[in-house]
């Protein structure tokens, strides 16, 4: 009842402040003035083709080192955001841009104040992410720079992708035991830097987990390794990193380090995983990782 409260006030509130709308919505010819973001994978994007002036708040989670797809430098200029329907109207929003999954309360806020709503899925390839970048370029007038973001993207997939040789056995692995299997971002990127994901061979599902045994049963030639770090319970999970049989499995696996930060979205985080997974490849020449 106090939450209801709450938000009818802040509705309220919105619908009238100093006698002047609270939001102004974009027109045709208008690109929105205050753009929040609930989605730490659209903060990224937003920081390379925003106006920062454009920007009136972003996702909580890129407040918080071991969640955000950005850095704490970037992050700390913003108002964080959670996806409730209180923290989003508060911040006055002319356009909101989310993921897939938004809260029942705060569609249904959104949709009383008419403020639009951006919604974007989880991509699944590049050609996938490079047109949400597109998309959300046009919607708020920054063309430009999202074609110029595109490019970038392009231009670390041609970099990562010279290289010799066969493609080298892989997996990427949390040690929450967390593993992208076909048709995620994640396998893809792997191919055109010139690794074969083993998921598929270890009969995991698209998006899975393995547990230690599992892979100590089936070690991959390269084991591409990431701390969890996206919730509640990860110290236990990370303990897996450390374990004993990993370390002494470690003159059969080569183990090398790939952040669980380059695993989640695409935009420009796109461009550090492929720059993080030419440098591993290039490494086995050399004996580095």
């Amino acid at each position: 009842m106090i939450r209801a409260g709450i938000l009818s006030g802040m509705v309220a509130l919105a619908g009238c402040s100093d006698g002047m709308p609270a939001h102004r919505l974009p027109t045709t010819d208008a690109a929105p003035q205050r753009i929040v973001s609930i989605n730490p994978c659209v903060d990224a994007i937003l920081m390379e083709i925003a106006d920062p002036r454009q920007i009136a708040g972003i996702s909580h989670y890129s407040h918080d080192p071991r969640a955000s797809s950005i850095s704490m430098a970037e992050a700390r200029h913003y108002v964080a955001v959670s996806g409730n329907a209180e923290d989003v109207i508060h911040a006055r929003p002319d356009l909101v841009i989310s993921g897939p999954h938004v809260s029942i309360q705060t569609l249904a806020a959104l949709k009383r104040l008419g403020i639009p709503l951006m919604q974007l899925t989880v991509p699944e390839s590049i050609a996938e992410s490079k047109s949400q970048i597109d998309a959300i370029a046009v919607r708020i007038g920054r063309t430009a720079q999202g074609r110029q973001l595109n490019r970038r993207i392009d231009a670390a997939v041609a970099h990562a992708a010279r290289h010799d040789g066969p493609l080298v056995p892989a997996l990427i692995w949390q040690s929450s035991g967390l593993v992208p299997g076909k048709n995620t971002l994640a396998d893809e990127l792997m191919t055109r830097a010139g690794f074969r994901n083993l998921s598929g061979d270890l009969g995991l599902k698209q998006w899975d987990r393995l547990p230690l045994e599992g892979l100590l049963m089936q070690p991959p030639q390269l084991l591409l390794a990431g701390m969890a770090n996206m919730g509640a319970g990860d110290g236990d999970a990370n303990r897996m990193l450390s374990h004993p049989a990993l370390k002494m499995a470690g003159t059969r696996i080569r183990i090398a380090d790939y952040p669980s930060s380059l695993l989640h979205c695409g935009g420009p985080v796109i461009i550090r995983a492929m720059a993080r997974l030419a440098a591993v490849r290039s490494g086995l020449k050399g004996g580095d990782s």
